[in-house]
């Protein structure tokens, strides 16, 4: 069947989640991030899915903002930079304000143009999604911004992914999922999507019983992807 419904992961996907801590450490009261920052971004990041996948075994979920704000305190004492307030609040803020990556408004732009339902699915908050897709200007080519806190639970449990079919009434074989998380992808794969990983670190394909049906380095190919 074609695709009508085209789906995308946010964080690490349409929104670059080193922008804060490249951000900072530009201004001139953070210069102690200077040469620190790359690792401070990728230990946040880290901890931050980390975080997501035990709260969601244990059953002890949160929102994903907290889970942000612990996975931000993890990373400065990991990385030296504990203990600065005034840091972790800028830190905070500019999460509220992630740059899209360069490809993404063209992208969307044509997906709608070709009549497309396009939407996010993601593990962060609400009122995070929407403050995200406002600082990034791409209100307008999308239908939705769903959140796992409609289920309460964390991705990839499959009650996640079928907050797709519900918005949508649409089956599972005319959704395209794009995740830059290889277990995401391959959990919406195992769910009955048609997946696309965007592995723009060119990273291992994580060892779990499936697999992304399709990698790309950026989602530059999404529309084509998608029969557009």
């Amino acid at each position: 069947m074609p695709i009508t419904t085209c789906i995308f992961d946010a964080y690490g996907t349409l929104f670059d989640v080193a922008a804060a801590a490249r951000q900072a450490a530009a201004e001139p009261e953070f210069q102690a991030l200077e040469t620190s920052w790359p690792a401070l971004a990728e230990q946040w990041r880290l901890k931050q899915l980390q975080y997501t996948w035990l709260r969601a075994v244990t059953g002890a979920h949160t929102d994903f903002w907290q889970v942000t704000q612990d996975g931000l305190d993890w990373a400065l004492e990991k990385t030296g930079h504990a203990g600065q307030p005034a840091l972790r609040e800028r830190l905070l803020a500019l999460y509220w304000e992630l740059q899209a990556y360069p490809e993404v408004p063209e992208m969307l732009h044509r997906l709608r143009a070709a009549g497309l339902n396009t939407a996010i699915l993601s593990n962060g908050s609400p009122a995070m999604l929407q403050g995200a897709v406002r600082s990034a200007g791409i209100t307008e080519f999308l239908d939705d911004s769903l959140s796992v806190e409609a289920v309460g639970i964390f991705k990839p449990d499959p009650r996640v992914y079928a907050l797709v079919e519900k918005r949508f009434e649409c089956p599972r074989s005319e959704v395209l999922f794009v995740s830059s998380n290889g277990w995401d992808a391959a959990g919406a794969a195992g769910y009955g999507f048609e997946t696309v990983w965007v592995n723009r670190a060119s990273e291992p394909m994580d060892r779990l019983p499936w697999k992304p049906h399709t990698i790309l380095p950026d989602l530059t190919g999404i529309p084509e992807r998608a029969g557009v």
